[in-house]
């Protein structure tokens, strides 16, 4: 498959702050690429060094096969983006404000404007000046705006930030429109693993301006961990009962008053009864199974995950 995004150590700084540190990462085309960080991870700049609005440190960058030049202005012609929060002339209308998108695009496809309205769930307001939108509606226009010239590749920094469960169900259904009936490629920025979870083809994960991992989301969900987890007052004496009364080894502390077993022999009916007749104060005890969250604060948190991004085949 083809990378429509190619980066090899890009790094900037600004005085001596490090902001990005030697990101190498790959975009192939036609896939939705979740990029996912705590807010400050470096996740902005990265988008913004792709649009030449930022320029790098050092490192390199290439888009479309063919390596990005300070100056260059054609690929870009070739993608669409928001970038943070969208702006707008506030005194004009929507219409208006995509109408000198289009202008300044040089795009001039009939009906544009009126489609990329209706795929972002804005209609009937398109006369309305942009002033009196909600932030939701801002948000929602900032796509549009992103996806009227229907770009090769789509560069969208947190979009679905001030959207409703249903506005955010909506765009999760236009992502994948974007990328199956028009071939377009995708990078979406976001800290909201469960959503990125739901559309991403790819993740690379970025913590401190250093790419800590990429991994399909095909191998995370192959290499998916089912566990039982148990929450108790008193996990030490869990613990020695699992291990010395119930001859169990695969299991682990996860935090507080929590431990995971992972031997998948036990059922949770016959842990509860040899916890309880130990005396161990068994809080709740459930299955459960190993998400993207799991994944990602894993990594972040240093807490052995590289082994486990590994082993889902990154």
């Amino acid at each position: 498959m083809t990378e429509i995004i190619r980066t090899r150590l890009l790094s900037k700084s600004y005085g001596k702050s490090d902001v990005v540190t030697n990101v190498s990462m790959q975009v192939r085309k036609g896939e939705i690429y979740g990029f996912l960080g705590p807010n400050g991870a470096g996740k902005s700049t990265v988008m913004k060094m792709l649009l030449n609005l930022v320029k790098p440190t050092g490192g390199e960058i290439e888009l479309f096969g063919e390596r990005l030049m300070p100056t260059a202005v054609e690929p870009l012609k070739r993608i669409g983006q928001m970038i943070e929060t969208p702006v707008f002339y506030e005194k004009l209308t929507a219409q208006q404000n995509l109408e000198l998108h289009a202008e300044y695009m040089g795009y001039y496809r009939s009906g544009a404007i009126k489609e990329a309205m209706e795929m972002v769930q804005l209609r009937g307001v398109e006369g309305k000046p942009v002033k009196q939108y909600s932030l939701g509606m801002r948000q929602r226009l900032g796509i549009a705006r992103a996806i009227m010239t229907k770009p090769e590749l789509l560069l969208l920094d947190e979009p679905i930030n001030g959207l409703d469960p249903e506005g955010i169900q909506e765009m999760r259904v236009l992502f994948r429109r974007l990328r199956d009936e028009y071939g377009i490629t995708l990078l979406i920025s976001s800290h909201l693993l469960a959503e990125v979870e739901q559309v991403a083809d790819t993740i690379g994960v970025i913590d401190r301006g250093r790419l800590l991992q990429e991994v399909s989301m095909e191998s995370i969900r192959r290499s998916t961990t089912n566990y039982i987890e148990i929450t108790t007052s008193d996990p030490k004496l869990a613990a020695y009962v699992l291990e010395d009364k119930l001859k169990l080894r695969n299991f682990k502390l996860a935090g507080g008053n929590a431990l995971r077993v992972y031997d998948a022999s036990v059922t949770p009916e016959e842990l509860s009864k040899g916890l309880i007749l130990n005396d161990v104060p068994v809080e709740s005890i459930n299955r459960r199974h190993h998400s993207l969250e799991d994944y990602f604060l894993e990594l972040t948190r240093g807490g052995g995950s590289h082994d486990a991004f590994n082993q889902a085949g990154a």
